[in-house]
């Protein structure tokens, strides 16, 4: 099993920002909870609390990939304003125990939303 290490470190911190999701003019998620991820060289991932996710917008999809440190990822497409962005949402749901934190939040690509906005309260 591989585990976040000095070659490929993983940091899982609290979001201070409020963070908002918005696709076709509907905020689909909108948070003060949210974690930041931030592994290796990969530019930092936003995962979202699913109470503070518009979970109704969502259905889950066949889509799955796999990642040795954080484990097996469950794909949404999401639906809002008209707008449907397949696979745009993604979740460890059973997340590996180094990365245990992220049980519970679902991340957006941002390129499959109109926008990630945040904001410093």
């Amino acid at each position: 099993m591989a585990t976040p290490n000095t070659n490929h470190p993983i940091a899982i911190t609290p979001n201070p920002h409020r963070i908002r999701v918005v696709l076709g003019g509907f905020i689909v998620a909108e948070t003060t909870r949210s974690l930041s991820l931030k592994e290796a060289t990969l530019p930092p991932v936003t995962y979202i609390p699913r109470d503070d996710v518009q979970m109704d917008l969502l259905e889950k999809t066949d889509h799955s990939t796999h990642c040795p440190y954080k484990g097996d990822a469950s794909y949404y497409t999401v639906t809002a304003g008209g707008l449907v962005r397949e696979n745009a949402v993604w979740s460890y749901e059973s997340p590996k125990p180094g990365v245990k934190e992220i049980a519970g939040y679902v991340a957006f690509y941002p390129n499959r939303v109109d926008a990630i906005e945040e904001f410093a309260d």
